[in-house]
C-alpha cells in the first residue's frame, strides 16, 4: 500500500498545471489548469463564449483545446456546465481537460510496482486466418525478444520509444515499462497480432484527455485497428462522461472494438472511458474473487485476471531493483489486455471481424458476475460468487 496523499503531491509537483477539483465532496477528479477541450464543429462557439478570459486556441488533431488566463480565475468545471447546457439540451460537446493515470496505480487506489520476473515463454503464433490490428494507446514500446525483430514494431520504434527514467533519479519512473508489458499481454492471447502503439502517458503513469483525443482522432485517420486497448482512465468532475472523448470513441466506427480498464479505486463510481457505452469495461480477478483494489459496478463489462500477472518487460539495473525483460504486475491496467487479446485472438483464429469476436467472448449465457460482468479466462462455475 503506498501512501496515497503523498503520491498525489508528488503528481501535483511534477506537474504544476494539475488540479485535484471536487465539486461532490468525496468525489475528487484530476483536471489541467485553465483548459478546455472543445470538439471541433463547436469551437469557434465555444471561443465566442469565452472570449474575455481565453488566452490562446490550439487546434489539434480530434479536438480544440482553449487556454484560458491564469488570472481570472474561471472554474472551468462550471464553464464547461454553462457551455454544454443540461440535459438533452446540451449546446456544445465541451470538457475540462481531465489528467488520465494507468492503472497499475491512482492516487486512490493501492495496486503496486512490479516485480522482477523470471523469462516468461514467448507466444507462439499459429497460422492466423485473418490479419488482426490492435492499437496499445499507453507509455510507448521498449525493444523486447518477443516482438523487436518484427516488421510492425520497427515501423514504430523511434516515435513511441518509451522514456523510462524521465526525472533522472536512476530508477524507473512509477509506471515505466506500462505499455511495453501490456503489449505482451496482449501478444499473449493473440501471438499474431500486429501492434500499433501511440504514446498518450508518461513513465510516471500520467497523461491527459487531449493526449488520448488526438490518438483516437490520428488512429482513426490512418487506417484504424480492429481492437484499441486503453489500460488507462479517469474519473469525471460530475462523473458524466466527456462528451468530447465520447465523440472521438464514437467516430472510430463499429468496426473497431475499444477495451478500456475499470481502474484501481475499489469503487462503483464510473471510471471513463470504461464506463462508456462502446467501450468494453474491464474489472481484475484475484483468482476467483474480485481484486481488492479493482473497480466494479453495473457499467463494467468484463473481468480478468489482475494480479501477478506475468509479462514482458524493460531491462533496467536500478537501484532497488534489477529487471531483465520481464515482469509480475497487478492492477486493472493488466486485466484489460487479456481481454483485448482474447478478442483479437478469437478474430484471427477464426476468421472473424472484431465486434463478431468480442461478442462470442463476452457471451453471457457462459454466465456473468455481479458488478464484474463475464469472467474471460475462467470456464462457468470457478469464479466465485462476489
Amino acid at each position: 500500500m503506498f501512501d496515497q496523499q503523498a503520491r498525489l503531491e508528488r503528481l501535483l509537483e511534477r506537474h504544476p498545471d494539475a488540479a485535484v477539483v471536487e465539486p461532490v465532496p468525496g468525489r475528487p477528479a484530476l483536471v489541467r489548469r485553465d483548459q478546455i477541450l472543445v470538439a471541433g464543429h463547436d469551437a469557434g462557439a465555444a471561443e465566442d463564449a469565452v472570449r474575455r478570459w481565453c488566452d490562446s486556441r490550439h487546434d489539434e488533431e480530434g479536438v480544440t483545446r482553449l487556454r484560458l488566463r491564469a488570472p481570472a480565475k474561471v472554474d472551468v468545471c462550471e464553464l464547461t456546465v454553462h457551455l454544454a447546457g443540461d440535459g438533452r439540451h446540451r449546446r456544445l460537446a465541451v470538457s475540462p481537460n481531465h489528467l488520465v493515470l494507468g492503472q497499475p496505480m491512482w492516487w486512490s487506489g493501492p495496486a503496486d510496482l512490479p516485480r522482477p520476473s523470471r523469462p516468461v515463454p514467448a507466444p507462439t503464433a499459429g497460422r492466423a486466418r485473418r490479419d488482426v490490428t490492435v492499437a496499445i494507446l499507453d507509455t510507448g514500446l521498449s525493444p523486447h525478444p518477443w516482438y523487436e525483430d518484427t516488421e510492425w514494431f520497427r515501423e514504430q520504434r523511434d516515435e513511441v520509444a518509451e522514456d523510462l527514467d524521465a526525472d533522472l533519479d536512476l530508477e524507473l519512473d512509477a509506471q515505466a515499462g506500462h505499455g511495453t508489458f501490456v503489449a505482451g499481454v496482449v501478444l499473449r492471447q493473440a501471438p499474431s497480432a500486429r501492434l500499433r502503439a501511440r504514446r498518450v502517458i508518461g513513465g510516471d503513469g500520467v497523461g491527459d484527455e487531449a493526449g488520448v483525443i488526438r490518438a483516437l482522432a490520428g488512429l482513426a485517420a490512418s487506417g484504424g485497428a480492429d481492437v484499441v486497448n486503453l489500460s488507462l482512465g479517469c474519473h469525471t468532475f460530475d462523473d458524466r462522461p466527456s462528451a468530447v472523448l465520447a465523440r472521438t470513441v464514437a467516430a472510430l466506427g463499429r468496426r473497431t472494438v475499444v477495451v478500456a480498464c475499470a481502474g484501481n479505486a475499489a469503487t462503483d463510481r464510473p471510471f471513463w472511458p470504461a464506463a462508456l457505452k462502446p467501450v468494453i469495461g474491464v474489472a481484475a480477478l484475484d483468482g476467483g474473487d474480485r481484486a481488492a483494489f479493482s473497480n466494479y459496478g453495473w457499467w463494467v463489462d468484463a473481468c480478468a485476471q489482475g494480479v501477478d500477472v506475468a509479462s514482458s518487460y524493460v531491462s533496467f539495473d536500478g537501484r532497488r531493483a534489477d529487471f531483465e525483460g520481464y515482469a509480475t504486475w497487478s492492477g486493472t491496467s493488466f486485466a484489460a489486455p487479456a481481454v483485448a487479446g482474447r478478442i483479437a485472438g478469437v478474430a484471427a483464429d477464426e476468421d472473424i471481424d472484431a465486434v463478431a469476436a468480442a461478442d462470442r467472448v463476452l457471451d453471457p449465457a457462459g454466465g456473468a458476475l455481479p458488478d464484474l460482468g463475464v469472467a474471460v479466462g475462467f470456464e462457468h462455475g470457478t469464479a466465485a460468487k462476489l
